[in-house]
C-alpha cells in the first residue's frame, strides 16, 4: 500500500537565509573534509563556452582551475558592496568575471536576469560584465545564476558557484557562457524515476542552490537530508543496520526500517512516501564530528522501490562532498 501524506519539517530556514547560513559554513566543512582524507577539496575554476560571433570568447572553449590557474575573487569597491570580481590569469591570459547584485545589495542565490553592465547598471537591474584577452563589452545583455555565496564579517567574498549568459553589445549577440567557482564544494539534489515509481512518478529533476535550500541533521547512526525547492520537499534518511555506523564506500542493502543486518531508506516528496520499500544507498563522502557522530557533509546515491513495485527512484545527493 502507498502513503499520501504532509510530512513535517525540522527547522528549515527559508529562501536565501538558509543558503547563506549553509554556505557560510562550508569552510568549516571543507577542512575535516580534507582531513578525513576523503577527496574532497574546495574548487576554484573558470570555463566558458562561445558561440560563433561573440566578440569576447571569439568562438572557441576554455577551462581552467587552480592551482594551474590563478583564481581569486574580491569585492573591488567598498561603496559597491554587491559587487563580486574573479581574476582568473595563467601564462597566455587573463581573464576578469564581475557579478553584482542592484546597488547597494549583496549578492545571494537566486537567479538574476536582464543584468548589465556592472559599473553602468541602472536602477534595480544586476550587474554582470566578463572580459579577456584584452577584450570587453561596452554593452552587456545577459542573466546569471548564483548556486553559493558568502561573505567574512568584514564583506570580502568567502566562496562563490555561479553561472552566466552574456551578450555582448546587444540582446540578440551571440552568447557567452560560462561557470565560476571560487572556493565551493558540490552542494545539490538530483533524481529520477521509472514510471511506474510511486514517489516521483516518472519524472525527473536537479535542485542546486540557485532555487532550492539544503540541510542534513543527524549523526552517522541515524541522518536525515531535506532538500527545499520547486515546489516539493524532498527527505532523505539513512540508517545503518542495527548496532551499527554509517562508512563510506559499503552497498547497504535497506528497507524502509532498518534492522538487524539490514540498513534503513526512507525517501518521501511530494506529499508521498512508502509503507514498504526495498533498495540500496551507498555513501560516497562522509565527514562527521569526531565527538559527537554529528554529519557535517556527505555525499550519496541511493534507489529505492515502493511496496515491492518495479518502477524505481535514483537519487544523488551533495552536501559540501
Amino acid at each position: 500500500m502507498r502513503g499520501t501524506f504532509t510530512r513535517w519539517r525540522r527547522g528549515v530556514a527559508s529562501g536565501a537565509t538558509a543558503l547563506l547560513v549553509l554556505a557560510g559554513a562550508v569552510g568549516l566543512a571543507a577542512t575535516p573534509a580534507a582531513a578525513a582524507g576523503v577527496g574532497t577539496e574546495p574548487v576554484s575554476s573558470y570555463t566558458f563556452n562561445s558561440a560563433p560571433g561573440d566578440y569576447i570568447g571569439q568562438g572557441g572553449t576554455g577551462s581552467y582551475k587552480a592551482p594551474r590557474a590563478n583564481v581569486v575573487a574580491e569585492n573591488p569597491a567598498p561603496f559597491d558592496p554587491g559587487l563580486i570580481r574573479v581574476w582568473v590569469s595563467d601564462e597566455d591570459v587573463t581573464w576578469t568575471i564581475e557579478f553584482a547584485g542592484a546597488r547597494g545589495e549583496l549578492l545571494k542565490p537566486g537567479v538574476y536576469r536582464n543584468a548589465e553592465r556592472t559599473a553602468f547598471r541602472t536602477g534595480r537591474s544586476p550587474g554582470l560584465s566578463v572580459g579577456g584577452d584584452g577584450r570587453g563589452c561596452n554593452e552587456v545583455h545577459g542573466q546569471f545564476t548564483v548556486n553559493q555565496v558568502a561573505h567574512d564579517a568584514e564583506g570580502t567574498v568567502t566562496l562563490l558557484d555561479a553561472t552566466f549568459t552574456q551578450h555582448c553589445g546587444s540582446a540578440d549577440a551571440p552568447p557567452l557562457k560560462g561557470t565560476v567557482k571560487y572556493r565551493a564544494l558540490p552542494l545539490s539534489f538530483a533524481y529520477d524515476s521509472d514510471p511506474g515509481n510511486w514517489i516521483g512518478q516518472g519524472t525527473k529533476n536537479t535542485y542546486t542552490g540557485s532555487t532550492s535550500t539544503f540541510e542534513v541533521q543527524g549523526t552517522d547512526e541515524d541522518l536525515t537530508y531535506e532538500a527545499s525547492g520547486k515546489r516539493a520537499d524532498w527527505s532523505v534518511r539513512l540508517t545503518p543496520p542495527e548496532g551499527e555506523k554509517l562508512v563510506t564506500g559499503r552497498l547497504y542493502r535497506a528497507e524502509r526500517f532498518s534492522g538487524d543486518g539490514i540498513a534503513g531508506l526512507d525517501v518521501t516528496a511530494f506529499h508521498r512516501g512508502c509503507n514498504l520499500s526495498t533498495g540500496e544507498f551507498t555513501l560516497t563522502r562522509l565527514v562527521t564530528d569526531d565527538a559527537t557522530g554529528e554529519v557535517k557533509a556527505f555525499a550519496a546515491t541511493f534507489t529505492q522501490r515502493c511496496d515491492d513495485a518495479e518502477g524505481a527512484l535514483r537519487g544523488t545527493v551533495r552536501y559540501f562532498a
